[in-house]
């Protein structure tokens, strides 16, 4: 079933517990593992013709067959072929050695392809015909030896997630080498330091939420002999993920609209939550939500709903599982009983049992689970927003369903946000140490831990009684989730805290390098930083080989932010002193505070970032140089290099609303940067006497939270139709026959969302604005809002129909009533 597992001595396969026969020399094909319906291929002789569907291999199938035969195409690195094997600064952990190491290499074709995972054909990117890519296994002492096929036409690169390697085989564009030209090859090649659970993405652009995602499994010499199934998660979006991006930074709410999270006055009215609303929006507060993104689906190894059928009563299963989602968090639960955690993020932990866990974007957990009975049980993943769910099923027989998590309450977690946040926008600690995910401060919004949820499955689905714990107010302590006893007993969710390495991690001596850091961002433009600045306005931090670096981070935001350190392991400081978890990926809940260590022990540029892609693309991320490295001759312009690797957070969006109505046009284009924005907002009317006005700015965004926008501009305004000369209130002549002026201002945004605006044009004229746009009447009805000194005024109401169309009518003080349909890009 495994050509990988070799063997001298009958017994079972450690991957699926199957007996080993023996190998018939006349027929040296049947040793390949049998097929599944769509047999992935690690080297197709041609292009693979047909879209990409939801496919029916079962999990443990979907992994990639070692392939010897040379690579077509030319290597982008052959030189690479015949150089030694660098080691980096690690020093393998093997066992006494049982194993003989041997060259694996594997070939990876990178294709574009079609697929459709909810009922409509979209554009996706696939590594052997396969989303997401085969698991690659190795073991531990093996030398990897991989050749990415680039068939596509732009470019790519592969990051070996979580993997010690040398620093140009890190799979960073423009960071660690430069990116693998269309319709090239180029091969990484590493030793195999480690043992555990990794996956490997693409580092390039979206691609990564387009399908470039796979398991790394890198066996221990001496693997316990049990079946073991590596599972990928992921999430699926019908949407370009540039548009998706694009979208953020344009404070489209049309994702919250979908997930039912706009938390409109009529709802806050409906529900008892007026004042709660009103203190959110006073501190100048977006909604409350706990995910950027709506995803049509949730995949598991690229199915909504999975099966692994062959196992029976008191089979105990390892589940391999990697997140590889974009920006999706996913809790864990087993219908079957407790889950035990017994590695992290490729490292062992001792055993802990749990009821359940969330796993971050890019973090990888190594669980038991037990098959109680012949029958089949489900290990459910549902996103954290509780939007939807993806599933496994264990065993075969009567189907045990396990407890679906109910609707987050919003308002109670809005609630809490107002107690928590100052008017400045800063978090307020409230005197309280935070740390390792022990304070789930979301846990207000768990229907399932404050009691809310009584609801029990239909059906032919088995009833689970929900916990009924109630929930204790605002006192801090009650969020603790590790103590909360429901119906069932004591319900035990896993956190950072109870992670125990099964050895002492403690690092050698040396000098000592401390950094703190504060995660910051704005979620309205949706910029993410570290100290209030991006990857591109910041230097890259120098570190020195032997230094022991410690990092203390203070999460001064509203959402989570699973932070990754390339190429290193780092220590998560906790209650466990010596033993602290070994970790790559860092979950920091809001308003906590966590320290990790690493030992110094590489060199060149190495990233650390935040792993929802949308974040590190915004910016979220901080370069970590060894000094005096030597060059990196996949690199050979560094001036160049860091110039490209910068352009990604400082790339200038568009976003666009033109209304059409009865009585003229009005409307906006805005191209807008993490700091910068130039905007054009006009007015015409379909009436000689409404005139044309057009105002066009080009400012800059100061302050963590970015209210204060200082810009210059032109303000041009012609009407045909003489009038009377009019003064606006500060006395001055208003000037709207032939207004041709530059102007200089500055807009600041006040409490309830209020963009007030002062300007003086180049004729000495002073205009003093206040204007509110998208005020959340429900979750599709908007109002707009706006005055000024020159007695301008305007009333709207929006109807969102769609992402890009609303119907629309307002009452202009030039141009009065108009209605029809307003156009959001």
């Amino acid at each position: 079933m495994h050509p990988e597992v070799q063997s001298t001595k009958p017994g079972k396969c450690p991957k699926c517990g199957m007996t080993l026969v023996k190998q018939k020399p006349i027929a040296p094909a049947k040793q390949q593992q049998a097929p599944p319906k769509k047999a992935v291929k690690a080297k197709p002789a041609t292009p693979a013709k047909k879209p990409v569907q939801q496919q029916k291999a079962k999990p443990v199938q979907n992994q990639a067959k070692p392939t010897q035969k040379d690579p077509v195409e030319p290597v982008q690195n052959p030189e690479e072929k015949e150089k030694p094997v660098h080691k980096a600064g690690h020093k393998p952990e093997s066992p006494v050695q049982t194993h003989t190491p041997r060259k694996v290499r594997y070939d990876l074709y990178v294709r574009d392809t079609l697929v459709n995972f909810t009922g409509r054909t979209r554009r996706a990117i696939a590594i052997n015909g396969s989303i997401p890519a085969p698991a690659l296994t190795f073991t531990q002492g093996d030398t990897a030896e991989i050749y990415v096929h680039n068939e596509m036409d732009v470019e790519t690169t592969i990051h070996w997630h979580g993997v010690f390697l040398p620093n140009r085989f890190d799979g960073v564009p423009w960071l660690t080498q430069q990116p693998i030209k269309p319709h090239s090859t180029y091969l990484y090649k590493f030793p195999i330091l480690q043992n555990g659970t990794y996956w490997y993405h693409s580092h390039s652009a979206f691609q990564e939420q387009s399908g470039m995602y796979g398991a790394l499994i890198f066996n221990k010499v001496n693997e316990p002999d049990m079946p073991a199934i590596p599972i990928v998660l992921s999430d699926w979006t019908d949407m370009n993920p540039r548009e998706v991006y694009r979208s953020l930074r344009s404070a489209n709410d049309w994702f919250s609209i979908q997930k039912g999270a706009i938390q409109g006055y009529a709802e806050a009215i409906r529900k008892g939550y007026f004042g709660t609303k009103l203190k959110n929006e006073w501190k100048r507060m977006e909604a409350m939500d706990v995910s950027d993104v709506f995803y049509e689906k949730f995949l598991t190894n690229g199915q909504d709903i999975a099966e692994q059928t062959h196992f029976t009563a008191e089979d105990v299963v390892k589940l391999r599982v990697v997140n590889g989602g974009a920006s999706t968090y996913f809790w864990l639960t087993y219908s079957g009983g407790r889950i035990t955690v017994v590695g992290n993020d490729g490292n062992d932990v001792e055993p802990v049992e749990v009821d359940r866990l969330i796993i971050a974007p890019a973090e990888t957990y190594d669980l038991l689970v037990t098959i109680p009975e012949n029958m089949q049980y489900e290990f459910l993943a549902t996103a954290e927003d509780r939007s939807n769910t993806t599933s496994l099923w264990l065993g075969r027989g009567m189907k045990m369903k396990a407890q679906r998590l109910g609707k987050l309450n919003y308002f109670e977690g809005m609630k809490m946000m107002n107690d928590m946040m100052k008017m400045s926008g800063d978090m307020e600690p409230m005197g309280m140490e935070m740390s390792n995910q022990q304070m789930d401060m979301n846990s207000v919004m768990y229907p399932e831990i404050s009691g809310q949820d009584h609801s029990m499955h239909g059906g032919d689905e088995i009833k689970q009684q929900a916990d009924t714990t109630s929930h204790r107010g605002h006192d801090m302590k009650g969020h603790d989730m590790q103590n909360m006893s429901g119906s069932g007993g004591e319900m035990v969710t896993l956190n950072y805290g109870m992670l125990r390495a099964p050895k002492k991690t403690t690092l050698r001596p040396g000098p000592l390098k401390v950094l703190r850091f504060e995660l910051t961002g704005n979620m309205n433009r949706y910029v993410w930083t570290m100290d209030n600045k991006t990857v591109s306005e910041s230097d890259r931090i120098l570190i020195k080989k032997g230094e022991n670096v410690k990092i203390i981070m203070f999460n001064n935001s509203m959402m989570r932010h699973p932070m990754h350190l390339h190429g290193h392991d780092f220590r998560v400081l906790n209650k466990h002193g010596e033993y602290a978890p070994m970790k790559n990926v860092l979950d920091i809940l809001p308003m906590e505070t966590d320290t990790i260590e690493f030992a110094a022990s590489e060199s060149g540029d190495w990233f650390f970032h935040c792993h929802i892609l949308y974040h590190m693309m915004a910016g979220m991320g901080r370069v970590f140089t060894y000094q005096n490295s030597p060059p990196n001759p996949e690199l050979p312009d560094p001036e160049k290099a860091r110039k490209m690797f910068n352009r990604e957070d400082k790339v200038f969006l568009p976003s666009a609303q033109i209304g059409l109505e009865s009585n003229g046009s009005d409307g906006e284009f805005i191209l807008g940067s993490s700091r910068y924005q130039i905007s054009t907002e006009w007015r015409i009317g379909f009436k000689k006497e409404y005139g044309i006005e057009s105002e066009t700015y080009f400012g800059r965004y100061f302050g963590k939270m970015q209210w204060l926008f200082p810009f210059i501009g032109f303000d041009y305004h012609y009407n045909s139709i003489v009038n009377e000369p009019e003064k606006n209130m500060f006395g001055q002549l208003s000037n709207q026959d032939n207004r041709k002026v530059a102007v200089a201002g500055v807009q600041y945004t006040l409490p309830m969302l209020i963009v007030s605006e002062m300007r003086v044009d180049s004729k000495g004229k002073l205009r003093f604005q206040l204007r509110r746009e998208d005020v959340p009447l429900t979750n599709r009805l908007r109002l707009n809002l706006m005055g000024n000194t020159d007695k301008e005024y305007m009333a709207g109401l929006q109807y969102l129909v769609t992402k890009y169309v609303s119907v629309s009518t307002h009452y202009d003080s030039d141009m009065k009533y108009g209605a029809g349909l307003t156009f959001v890009y």
